[in-house]
């Protein structure tokens, strides 16, 4: 399977980004799917995934009520609808298949590919 993020620019704090992951080479079908970011004061940090049964989202605080995470199974893709951009959120961002996804967590990375850079800057 391959994943690549797309969708990223550079905005001022409070607008809003939508990244999509294209998934090829398999069916979105099979797996769960994470995102994560790469910044510059941070390392990588998992911020949202969805699960490829039936179930809500999973997102870490400081993006849950700004960040939605949607799939499309039909496209072979999945989105992250980011709305209310903080600079701290400024970071490459890539989209990943999961291993040890539940209810309760995201469990790890597995693969990703290329990711995309948001930068929130005034």
């Amino acid at each position: 399977v391959q994943l690549q993020a797309s969708g990223g620019g550079l905005v001022q704090p409070g607008a809003s980004l939508r990244l999509s992951c294209t998934v090829s080479g398999s069916s979105l079908d099979l797996y769960d799917i994470g995102w994560f970011r790469v910044g510059l004061a941070r390392e990588r940090e998992v911020i949202a995934c969805s699960g490829r049964r039936d179930g809500d989202p999973l997102y870490i605080d400081s993006v849950k009520g700004r960040f939605t995470v949607s799939r499309d199974n039909a496209r072979n893709m999945v989105f992250l609808q980011m709305r209310n951009l903080w600079e701290e959120d400024t970071g490459r961002y890539y989209c990943a298949t999961l291993y040890g996804y539940s209810v309760w967590g995201c469990g790890s990375l597995d693969t990703w590919g290329k990711g995309t850079q948001v930068t929130v800057s005034s």
